[in-house]
């Protein structure tokens, strides 16, 4: 499916006015829903309209949040503002230990649930142990809330994890996932068509450090361009994200492989 620039900011422009909550995503699907009809044993997005995949807002959705995250994310982590963020969850908690305090207290502040619970597990364990505690002891306790060495805190912690659809180890291992899935459909598809390629761990044993997801040994043509190599990406392709890429990845790709 491809998406205009006219219908890409429709859907950026929407989201300026809404908080990054499921309940947001699920009044996003509903102003620019998918339609999907049976071909051939597959199952294919019609564009019909306003119609969008549900895969492509989401990824629009998460894309533009994580935007609005950068540009604020400083006064967050200011001292007064960790202060004052944990004391809200200790009164919070003091009065109702099962209410989702750590969670409303992200929607409130404008902040994704999983770094939020990030701040305050890293300042009671600050608090805990006098000393700031290792990013690797915070990792694995944000994967498994089951570590953090309070009940309370623990449940507060999973609630924000499993409700945001942004951040956290939650989402990380969804786009690992997916992009894994891509990746095999991709080569799936290449042996399909009989084409003759190398694959990254291929070209990682051949010596390259950096490398595109396959690179086809014979150059073939599409619409017009020759391609050489392709590199699979499990997002949304927005304006930003493709200057990234290009300057991270593509050129130099380019300059090795398809010249």
């Amino acid at each position: 499916m491809i998406l205009t620039k006219a219908q890409y900011e429709e859907i950026a422009q929407c989201l300026v006015s809404v908080p990054p909550t499921r309940q947001s995503l699920r009044k996003l699907k509903q102003r620019f829903p998918s339609s999907v009809h049976e071909h051939s044993n597959k199952w294919w997005l019609i564009t019909q309209g306003k119609s969008q995949s549900q895969a492509t807002l989401l990824s629009i959705f998460s894309q533009e949040y994580q935007k609005h995250i950068k540009r604020t994310h400083a006064k967050h982590h200011t001292p007064e503002a960790i202060e004052s963020y944990y004391q809200r969850y200790l009164n919070g908690v003091g009065k109702n230990g099962a209410a989702p305090v750590l969670l409303e207290l992200a929607n409130e502040v404008d902040y994704a649930p999983s770094l939020m619970a990030r701040i305050i597990l890293e300042r009671f364990l600050q608090g805990r142990e006098q000393t700031p505690p290792s990013k690797s002891v915070i990792n694995n306790m944000l994967r498994d809330p089951s570590q953090i060495p309070d009940g309370v805190l623990a449940n507060q912690v999973y609630q924000c994890i499993v409700n945001d659809c942004c951040y956290g180890p939650l989402v990380d291992c969804i786009k690992h996932a997916i992009g894994y899935e891509h990746e095999v459909l991709l080569r799936d598809l290449l042996l399909k068509k009989n084409l003759s390629f190398l694959d990254e761990d291929q070209l990682r044993a051949k010596g390259y450090d950096k490398t595109p997801d396959f690179i086809l040994q014979v150059p073939v043509a599409v619409e017009g361009h020759i391609i050489h190599w392709i590199e699979s990406k499990a997002s949304f392709g927005d304006e930003c994200s493709h200057h990234a890429y290009l300057h991270g990845q593509f050129w130099s790709y380019w300059n090795r492989w398809s010249r």
